[in-house]
């Protein structure tokens, strides 16, 4: 297999960290985004979209998105359990995902997208420009906001976000805190529950990558 990466963005992370969590060595191409590698004629025959990360299989099929690689990483290689070994566990995850994914992620992104200077002309990624709209960065701040205000009730008293097991809901989470300090917003001050869950997190070996 081989595994189109970008250090730099948000997305690749989450299949980075979850490699390192499942404890596999995969090949890796770094693609430098922010030279617009992404755009190149070599990188678009591998993918169309313009967008990483990419999973490559032996077989030659290319896996394009994060559900995607996550997905079959996991039926591929089931322990550790990071999508739920149960089907209340996956259920919960995956729940903790959309939740994670609409309120935080997308919402930091179309912020970043549409007032970011090095984004102007690129407010969506892949192969197709798109102008910025000011108004949806301050309504993505907003909403980012709203969802780190509710993220220590979120938590609770959980030892990770879904239960008692670290998941894919867990590397989300952090890659959207982490992503949320692009716009210079962070967890509120005495968000206890949070702070806590962050930290556990944050410590991982994984979480280094």
């Amino acid at each position: 297999m081989k595994f189109y990466d970008c250090h730099t963005a948000p997305s690749p992370r989450r299949v980075r960290i979850f490699i390192a969590e499942k404890g596999l060595d995969i090949e890796t191409v770094e693609i430098d985004m922010r030279e617009g590698e992404q755009l190149s004629p070599a990188f678009r025959a591998v993918n169309p979209n313009c967008t990483v990360p990419v999973l490559e299989l032996d077989d030659g099929t290319k896996l394009l998105t994060t559900a995607g690689i996550r997905h079959y990483l996991e039926a591929l290689h089931p322990e550790p359990s990071l999508m739920g070994a149960t089907a209340k566990e996956k259920g919960v995850i995956a729940d903790m995902q959309w939740q994670i994914e609409f309120g935080g992620s997308l919402a930091i992104a179309e912020a970043l997208r549409n007032s970011a200077p090095r984004m102007k002309g690129r407010a969506l990624p892949g192969p197709v420009d798109y102008e910025q709209i000011p108004e949806l960065a301050e309504r993505g701040k907003q909403r980012a906001q709203r969802f780190l205000d509710n993220l220590d009730a979120m938590i609770g008293d959980k030892p990770f976000v879904a239960g008692d097991n670290y998941s894919i809901a867990d590397i989300d989470l952090l890659i959207m805190v982490d992503f949320a300090g692009w716009l210079k917003m962070a967890l509120p001050e005495g968000a206890a529950n949070a702070q806590r869950w962050y930290e556990a997190v944050s410590s991982r070996p994984s979480a280094k990558l």
